[in-house]
């Protein structure tokens, strides 16, 4: 089948082609997508991180598989909490302060999650999805953009804790592998052969599920058996939004990207209404500002996040934001030639510094995040699940175009969703242009909000402190949109403030 695809490298994007080419649909490709982004994006991702899927087909409402990483710890004595962790301090990012170690790994979701959306939307084998990263773990793959400058800052910190972890990334000097290198992740291939064959349930309850206990439990760790055999992805219906004549599904709560987002869509209320002018910057400024200060102070620390995140939905209803005032994640977006479209997006977090013995799995540093734990280190619940900034969505048009579209970037993926999204939808922008636009970001925090801005974006006169970047900066995400036109026409779009690949499996089709 023919399917378009953005993807962060092109190892990835030709794996969604070949499962197109093999009669798999747009959940086949990004699935396959996935698993070899988590493979060949080390420090960027990996495969015991968090997911969440958006999947839109024709004459459905689109639904959310919810991969989302959960509080370990199950059966554990009181006085286990509150340990297994250090805190490391990166340069990355201008400055940041990591927690990474045994402690901070949370209950994994991804490879259950893609299990489970196999199951319900599928049309290939299991292991012909997974067999492509087999391949790629095998082989050995080049060292990325993204991967280089993140480990640039932290391979020995966080990265250089465990033999094999150290041994994947350096050379025999010890020093860190230099971007193309040809990087092999010492017994990962055999891991993901296992999934392939016994499926997710390797990774739950089988032969890799007793590796990472025994390991975790040698060194403070929370996670154990029961955490791992109790683990469920949920498939929700997706969060609805309408914005510039199109239907748009995103993730719904307990996540929180999503609620972001389509309340930021409904504020913008139509702008821009053609080119970007002073007034839309302006405008989005505030709804920016307005929102993520919302979300600051309510959403982000709520006991009950579904219910906040209707009360915010509720409140943008007014359509006016006055009257309610008072990084390390990876993206692949498929679309097919039937009018199916899935958005994927994962993440584990900074890194734990954890690589499993004899498994070649690095293991997320999600508890250690401090965005996804407001209420402090192992405060939560075992088996709640945490927050996600994380925002995969599917859209769909009255005259049968179809969009998936996603991005990386921690706090920073719903803003780049919103101008992609608002210039593609109403500002006459073509989806590759749309997400090639200066971009910005207001940062709100307890010194006051901040407007982040790429610096060939020319602000209209604003009162906010405002921080410059370099034009295409990292920092503002990596959006992947691939569209189906009415037509047929197959596009697909990567942004080049990631490393990005798109490919489309009919050449007939455009290319960006």
């Amino acid at each position: 089948m023919d399917v378009a695809v953005a993807a962060c490298n092109r190892l990835a994007a030709a794996a969604a082609v070949r499962l197109g080419e093999m009669g798999g649909n747009a959940v086949d490709a990004a699935l396959a997508a996935a698993f070899v982004s988590q493979v060949s994006e080390p420090g960027i991702c990996a495969l015991t991180g968090a997911a969440y899927l958006t999947v839109g087909r024709p004459g459905e409402d689109p639904v959310t598989v919810d991969g989302g990483v959960a509080m370990p710890g199950i059966g554990l004595a009181e006085d286990r909490f509150g340990r297994g962790v250090e805190s490391v301090w990166m340069e990355y990012g201008g400055g940041v302060s990591a927690t990474v170690g045994y402690g901070s790994v949370a209950t994994p979701g991804a490879v259950a999650a893609y299990a489970a959306a196999h199951r319900r939307f599928g049309r290939v084998p299991w292991a012909e999805v997974v067999e492509p990263a087999v391949e790629v773990a095998r082989e050995g793959f080049p060292l990325g953009h993204a991967s280089a400058y993140y480990l640039a800052y932290v391979h020995e910190s966080i990265f250089g804790r465990s033999p094999d972890s150290h041994r994947a990334l350096h050379d025999e000097t010890g020093a860190l592998l230099a971007e193309g290198s040809p990087v092999r992740v010492p017994h990962l291939a055999g891991s993901l052969e296992m999934i392939a064959k016994e499926g997710a349930a390797a990774l739950y309850t089988g032969e890799l599920a007793d590796c990472v206990v025994a390991d975790m439990a040698a060194h403070d760790g929370l996670l154990t058996a029961a955490d791992l055999a109790v683990y469920r992805p949920a498939v929700r219906p997706a969060l609805r939004v309408s914005a510039g004549g199109w239907q748009f599904g995103t993730n719904p709560p307990p996540a929180i990207g999503g609620a972001v987002l389509a309340a930021m869509l409904t504020l913008m209320a139509g702008h821009p209404g053609g080119p970007w002018s002073p007034a839309d910057l302006a405008h989005m400024v505030a709804v920016q500002e307005v929102v993520l200060r919302h979300r600051r102070d309510r959403l982000d620390t709520a006991v009950d996040r579904g219910a906040a995140a209707r009360e915010l939905l509720a409140l943008v209803a007014t359509g006016d934001p006055v009257a309610w005032e008072a990084p390390s994640t990876l993206n692949v977006s498929v679309v097919d030639a039937e009018g199916n479209a899935c958005a994927v997006t994962a993440s584990d977090g900074y890194g734990s510094g954890v690589m499993v013995p004899g498994t070649g799995l690095w293991l997320n540093s999600a508890l250690g995040e401090p965005e996804l734990n407001p209420h402090g280190l192992h405060a939560l619940t075992p088996g709640d699940r945490l927050a996600s900034n994380m925002a995969p969505t599917v859209g769909r048009r009255p005259d049968g175009a179809v969009l998936a579209v996603g991005s990386p970037g921690a706090d920073r993926i719903t803003t780049a969703l919103l101008q992609v999204l608002a210039g593609f939808t109403s500002g006459g922008l073509s989806l590759d242009a749309a997400i090639r636009w200066p971009r910005l970001h207001v940062r709100v925090s307890a010194d006051g909000p901040v407007v982040e801005h790429e610096e060939d974006l020319k602000l209209p006169p604003i009162e906010l402190p405002t921080r410059a970047h370099h034009p295409l900066a990292m920092y503002f995400g990596g959006v992947g949109a691939a569209l189906s036109e009415p037509d047929g026409l197959l596009t697909a779009a990567g942004d080049p403030r990631r490393s990005a690949a798109v490919a489309i499996s009919d050449r007939k089709h455009s290319q960006n």
